[in-house]
């Protein structure tokens, strides 16, 4: 049977667009559904269906729609966005793949790719047992090449999208972004970012000395996740980090060694949007460890992981890094990661402080080259393609040589004069 394969949203930007126009190349039927403008201008207009309807009528029509054209294969990017998680439920009903795209679980030199879910609906083996079974391999990440993020990409991309998303809003009425961000405020939030990026360099300069010195092995970490994470949502108790924050400090202050301090660090991507030092050193003060408690932005995340005691994140991805570190973790959130003898699973909070259970060095190593052999491909949203990305799909063939890849690259100034 001829894969059809249905495109919803993916990463603001033209991964998808190339993706689509590779399968194109091989002879595949492709579809893209647009939900507002930032989506319509970075796809292919030959195959797009506009979604302007409400979400209460979206089950019944992404149903007719699977249907009608007879989709094999679904690509989104993330599970847990109404649209996605929705249309995910639809799909399995109707016997049809959905690959679901993420942010790597191990970066920066991988994209996630899996089927069904991601995350804490990833689909891989929960069970200690099952990695201790598997034979002891070469590292996966042998000679490997690093791949940059590719920041400036993102931001330019994610601004194009916001701008096309209010110009073009009259078509998609009903619209509402998981985010919901306006042009005017990604424009402040670029400003107060550019600003801040410059200012921590400064403020936080020779920072890293000290955690490799005087507070080595003398505080926890505690890494912030972004203010509208999903995994914080949804896949967790807390529904906000301000919640996480005061449980965390409250706990530091009753249970931790006297002479321990607690490090929290802001994530990269809230720069420019959020900022919760105010509100961590308002929480100190009351409780009256103010000299305990330190707030940093931009300090070097493995410096961070190496020297510290060990680390305390709800769900976030870092927790692999951390575990890959050796330093003992405890996830507050529900994580595809949270496996005994990896993390401190089913420790409470108050315990963790002086109970806490270093990881399994060789557990964690068959975990993590597990990890990357079923759910990661090596390359980036927003600066190199993944070139193996095909095989994930059990295609007939992969861009495999340099010839191949030059020749299905797809130019963006290109792109954007075709989108306009």
């Amino acid at each position: 049977m001829k894969k059809r394969i249905l495109f919803l949203q993916g990463p603001m930007g033209y991964f998808f667009r190339k993706l689509d126009l590779r399968f194109q190349r091989f002879g595949y039927e492709t579809y893209k559904i647009c939900f507002n403008g930032g989506d319509y201008f970075y796809s292919d207009k030959n195959n797009i269906t506009n979604y302007n309807g409400t979400r209460s009528n979206w089950i019944e029509f992404i149903k007719s729609y699977l249907i009608d054209k007879k989709i094999t294969t679904i690509f989104l990017l993330g599970d847990c966005r109404f649209f996605h998680r929705n249309a995910i439920e639809v799909a399995k009903k109707l016997n049809i793949d959905v690959f679901v795209f993420e942010e790597g679980y191990v970066r920066p030199n991988y994209i996630t790719v899996e089927k069904n879910g991601v995350n804490a609906l990833s689909s891989i083996p929960r069970e200690k047992q099952f990695y201790k079974k598997l034979p002891n391999e070469n590292s996966v990440e042998e000679n490997n090449v690093f791949i940059k993020f590719g920041y400036q990409k993102m931001a330019l991309q994610a601004a194009i999208y916001y701008f096309f998303k209010a110009l073009l809003k009259f078509r998609y009425p009903f619209y509402k972004h998981h985010r919901n961000p306006s042009v005017f405020d990604e424009i402040l939030f670029g400003i107060r970012n550019f600003i801040r990026k410059y200012k921590n360099k400064i403020v936080e300069l020779n920072f890293e000395d000290r955690l490799n010195n005087d507070l080595a092995k003398k505080y926890y970490f505690v890494p912030l996740q972004t203010y509208s994470d999903f995994q914080v949502r949804i896949h967790s108790d807390f529904g906000s980090i301000e919640s996480f924050l005061k449980g965390v400090i409250l706990s530091f202050s009753k249970n931790a060694p006297k002479e321990t301090f607690l490090l929290l660090k802001h994530h990269p991507m809230d720069r420019g949007i959020k900022n919760y030092s105010k509100l961590i050193k308002k929480l100190a003060s009351e409780i009256g460890i103010s000299n305990r408690v330190i707030v940093v932005s931009d300090v070097h995340l493995p410096t961070c992981l190496k020297n510290a005691i060990g680390t305390v994140t709800i769900n976030s991805t870092v927790g692999i890094s951390s575990l890959y570190h050796g330093a003992p973790t405890l996830t507050l959130g529900r994580a595809c990661y949270d496996i005994d003898g990896l993390t401190c699973k089913n420790m409470k909070l108050d315990d963790f402080w002086n109970d806490f259970i270093k990881p399994d060095k060789d557990l964690f190593e068959k975990f993590r080259t597990y990890l990357i052999e079923k759910t990661q491909t090596k390359g980036s949203f927003y600066s190199r393609f993944p070139d193996d990305l095909m095989d994930n799909f059990s295609l007939d063939r992969r861009v495999d040589t340099e010839d191949d890849y030059l020749n299905n690259y797809i130019d963006e100034e290109e792109v954007i004069y075709e989108s306009l």
